[in-house]
């Protein structure tokens, strides 16, 4: 149950009361007072203590922590961070601080005049029903509105009143007002007192939002005494005087008393182009990670590679009509085109069909059976009688057997729908998928490893290791341990994998997922023959090993890895910080691999936008601690707005005053304490950026990033050196030291962009002529990096803009699945899906009607469902234009048909290259290779090329 620290009368409490309201969580509340000691550090209230060793400090985190995000993402955050540093801090000085500043009152009314408009004609901020923007900003308006002396000084607008009073009658709304009571004369004094740094929204602009993206500016802070005090030693300090960053030769490996990091990333399967949210699940985000370690001077090694055995590569060769090693040769090389194209910085990218890895994967089976953690048991397995064989894991499909899923396309080994682990043998209504027909029970001896006999093992363990982990990685793997462990099969009866080294069971191979993570072991072992200095390290070494993936491969890492490296009981290095994010969806739905929809690594170079912008956006919008979502619209704003209004408007007009007003040369500098303000403040969000990436918040890192250019660009503007070159001795020397500042703050985020835009932090350094810089995480400050007389490069635009009309086109060429835009098809709307849109559009709009929702509220969904309407009708018109029989010369033959007597001829195939390579008499085979010329014949007929029907031309291949 989670317990809410807060003040009397704090209105930021309304928003996790609402929020706790609409999730339906258990919370308890705790009035304290602001300096008492029980509160966790660093006391800011309100703050939310869970039990799982989790404390939030920001209330709108937490309101998004009860009820997460689910839609309109970007919208939604965008409103938050805009209360958060804008319109509460605004109204905390305004109305309860003893600092005053008349300026305060034109700046709210500056925001409240923002809200009023967002608010014309809707009556919600974001949608048909609230959302987190609108629990966030309701409870900071709150007070203003009971007051009201202060609702007539200050003008609250007419919209705004009449969404306050339409969310008082919500019930999660009305009910947290009737428990927390807020007085409206003193709450803002009550808000004040429960933060430790107030921020104080910039009142050197008159807007309080961006031109191009809508979204809210960042905001000045105050500084303290003491960070002024650090911001003025630091600067009086030379790059000189940091460490020198380290040169890579030869193989990394682990050194006695220095950091060592080792970071891996989940291994990307070969049976498809890795979409956009793997990229950021897995190899981007360790990348950002492994290259700012490398910054602060860490020992680190960054491995990964491809995941090339088991079911999904089989059923993927029987697709494309290759084998197997074909396949992974194919895909191995897809993979690594993209990744070097989005500038993946591995020390190496290996592959799990290596010797290395049957060498390994073996070696760890007779160490866990000889320990005693295998058994074998008859189990009960799904086989094709059709196609004389057993089906394991992707080669068969069903609906979900969990309570409450109702995903028809579940599985053998996990469904898609609710993310749980599945049995085959459990599936409802379960089909072959390489022949659609129904499967039988049948038995069949496999080996299981012993989990419950390691689960004390990992108990232990797990408490030493947890503290490191994503939030969801802890959760995830500790409801695996409370649930009870289970012994799990590890065996399947394939011909592609590692297989099992002990008699009777050779024609078998090892389960993927005890196979696959041992990959990480052996893709070490091909990098260097010293592997086991990072796996097994001696005792002066230390080792921390990060595991980067998307959430639904934690139980593989979190549970079922480390208890084969705690069974086998050779000292094993195991993972110390498992770092899980949520899903990435795409536009309005999910990213699927398997069925082609969304964007891909390869669609991604074919657009014409840099990596680096890909980058950029994809950690932007991470999903670390909920999901995320893809938006084309949303890319081109960020893009706009972010980096080429923001990052690149602050780069580029530093360096280009310094170059027409200072021949391209650092000018003299005489900082005063105004100066100072603007580096203490930059430093503040160095610091956190730091922090951020210590722990692996990516997201959070690059947000900090783009704190410091609006602080530079927010310095330049109240500065004007642009005036000042032109006047007095004295103005000029108070040009020279604006742009002069302005020009190492660009320097420093050309160091902190390195791990986020690689290329573009190049470019920017050459611009500047930079040296090498080192982060030193225990003292991030800002010194001299670019001290006077230094000589700058030629500067140039950073970031180019996108077109909303380029994004029309994206949107349109991205649409459908990937298989039609490859094969060109302009039917990309499946008439089914349109169908299942319509009738659910139409439900909702029943139901809004039937409530007696004001007309503003339903007349946009039927717009909507008349546009579907629309849309179904010339789906279903393309569907009946397309020729649903191809004519042959011996009649009319459905084009199903000849697909189904293809498959026919392919299974045949096989049989007959399985009975030849297994050694079998030729009485044997020669009964199937005449069956396999009947269907070929067969299908030459059908298909119109009665040439091939007599069975001459090619032999069958062996």
């Amino acid at each position: 149950m989670a317990l809410i620290y807060t003040n009397e009368n704090n209105p930021a409490t309304l928003k996790l009361l609402i929020a706790k309201n609409v999730s339906k969580a258990p919370v308890n509340l705790k009035i304290v007072h602001v300096n008492d000691r029980s509160i966790p550090q660093p006391r800011r209230l309100p703050c939310v203590e869970e039990e799982e060793n989790l404390t939030l400090f920001l209330p709108n985190s937490a309101v998004c922590y009860f009820n997460p995000v689910k839609e309109n993402t970007s919208e939604v955050l965008d409103w938050l961070e805009w209360e958060a540093k804008n319109l509460s801090p605004c109204l905390a000085y305004l109305c309860g601080s003893s600092v005053k500043n008349p300026s305060f009152k034109k700046t709210l009314q500056t925001y409240l005049t923002k809200l009023e408009c967002s608010l014309k004609d809707k009556v919600y901020l974001i949608g048909n029903t609230f959302s987190n923007a609108d629990i966030v900003i309701w409870s900071t308006l709150y007070p203003l509105y009971l007051n009201e002396a202060l609702r007539k000084e200050y003008l609250l607008l007419p919209n705004i009143i009449k969404w306050i009073e339409h969310c008082e009658t919500i019930p999660q709304f009305k009910e947290a007002v009737a428990f927390f009571k807020i007085d409206g004369k003193t709450a803002y004094a009550a808000l004040a007192a429960g933060a430790k740094y107030l921020p104080i929204p910039d009142l050197t602009s008159s807007e309080g939002t961006s031109e191009e993206s809508g979204s809210p500016q960042h905001t000045v802070e105050v500084v303290s005494e003491e960070e002024l005090k650090s911001a003025k030693a630091a600067w009086s300090k030379y790059v000189t005087k940091l460490p020198k960053l380290k040169q890579r030769n030869g193989k990394v490996l682990p050194v006695s008393k220095e950091k060592n990091i080792f970071i891996t990333s989940a291994l990307p399967y070969v049976n498809n182009v890795p979409h956009l949210g793997n990229i950021i699940g897995c190899v981007l985000s360790a990348d950002v990670f492994a290259r700012f370690c490398r910054l602060c001077n860490y020992n680190t090694l960054y491995l990964c590679g491809t995941d090339e055995y088991g079911t999904a590569t089989e059923t993927k060769a029987l697709e494309e009509k290759l084998t197997c090693r074909e396949i992974c040769d194919k895909y191995f090389k897809i993979h690594n085109e993209i990744y070097q194209w989005f500038n993946i910085s591995f020390d190496h990218f290996g592959r799990t069909s290596n010797p290395e890895q049957s060498e390994l994967c073996q070696e760890m089976f007779l160490r866990l059976n000889e320990n005693g953690f295998m058994f074998t048991q008859s189990v009960e397995q799904l086989h094709c009688p059709k196609c004389d064989r057993y089906l394991a894991d992707r080669f068969v499909e069903g609906g979900c057997p969990h309570l409450g899923c109702n995903y028809e396309d579940a599985r053998g080994d996990q469904c898609d729908g609710c993310g749980k682990l599945v049995n085959a043998v459990e599936l409802k209504n379960p089909r072959c998928k390489v022949c659609g027909s129904r499967p039988k029970l049948k038995t069949s001896n496999q080996f299981f490893i012993d989990l419950p006999k390691l689960e004390p093992l990992l108990h232990h363990w797990m408490k030493l290791s947890t503290p490191g982990w994503s939030n969801n990685a802890q959760v995830i793997s500790k409801s695996w341990l409370k649930e009870g462990l289970k012994p799990r099969c590890i065996t399947r009866d394939l011909k592609w994998g590692v297989p099992v080294p002990l008699d009777d069971y050779r024609n078998k191979v090892f389960y993927v997922w005890f196979d696959a993570p041992i990959g990480y072991m052996s893709i070490c072992k091909a990098y260097t023959k010293d592997f086991e200095k990072w796996w097994r390290p001696s005792k002066d070494v230390e080792v921390k090993l990060y595991q980067f993936m998307a959430k639904d491969n934690v139980p593989f890492h979190g549970v079922l890895f480390p208890a084969m490296l705690l069974g086998a009981n050779r000292g094993y290095t195991t993972v110390s910080h498992l770092m899980a994010t949520e899903y990435l969806n795409y536009e309005d739905g999910k990213f699927s691999k398997s069925r082609g929809v969304g964007v891909f690594g390869n669609d991604a170079q074919s657009t014409g936008i840099p990596s680096d912008v890909w980058r950029f956006y994809l950690l932007y919008i991470r999903p670390e601690s909920q999901d995320s979502s893809f938006s084309w619209n949303d890319l081109v704003t960020k893009n706009n707005s972010e980096l080429l209004n923001n990052l690149g408007n602050f780069v580029n007009r530093a360096l280009m005053f310094a170059k027409n007003s200072f021949n391209g040369v650092i000018p003299q500098m005489a900082p005063s304490d105004a100066d100072y303000r603007v580096l203490a403040l930059c430093t503040r969000e160095y610091a956190a950026y730091v922090t951020a990436l210590e722990k692996c918040r990516l997201r959070e890192g690059i947000r900090h990033i783009l704190a410091i250019s609006r602080h530079g660009n927010q310095y330049m503007q109240a500065n004007q050196p642009w005036v000042l070159a032109k006047g007095t001795e004295e103005e000029k020397l108070r040009a020279g030291t604006v742009v002069g500042i302005c020009c190492n703050l660009a320097c420093l985020l050309a160091v902190l962009l390195q791990p986020y835009m690689p290329e573009t932090s190049a470019t920017l350094k050459k611009q500047i002529n930079a040296p090498e810089v080192v982060i030193t995480p225990s003292n991030p400050e800002i010194v001299q990096l670019l001290p006077p007389g230094h000589k700058l490069g030629n500067p140039s635009p950073l970031f180019s803009k996108i077109d909303s009309a380029r994004v029309e086109e994206l949107k349109k060429k991205f649409a459908g699945k990937q298989n039609d835009r490859n094969n060109g098809s302009g039917d990309n709307t499946d008439v089914k899906a349109v169908e299942e849109m319509v009738a659910k559009q139409a439900d909702k709009v029943r139901l809004l009607k039937s409530s007696g929702a004001d007309k503003k509220v339903w007349q946009p969904e039927v717009a909507t469902l008349l546009d579907l309407k629309k849309k179904l009708e010339a789906a279903q018109k393309a569907a009946t234009s397309k020729p649903e029989q191809k004519h042959v010369q011996n009649g009319i033959v459905d084009v199903k048909e000849i697909d189904k007597m293809t498959e026919e001829v392919n299974k045949q195939g096989l049989v007959v290259r399985k009975l030849k390579e297994g050694g079998a008499e030729k009485s044997v085979w020669q009964p199937e290779v005449e069956k396999l010329l009947a269907l070929k014949a067969q299908l030459a007929v059908a298909s119109g090329t009665p040439a091939a029907a007599s069975g001459k031309g090619k032999k069958t291949k062996k």
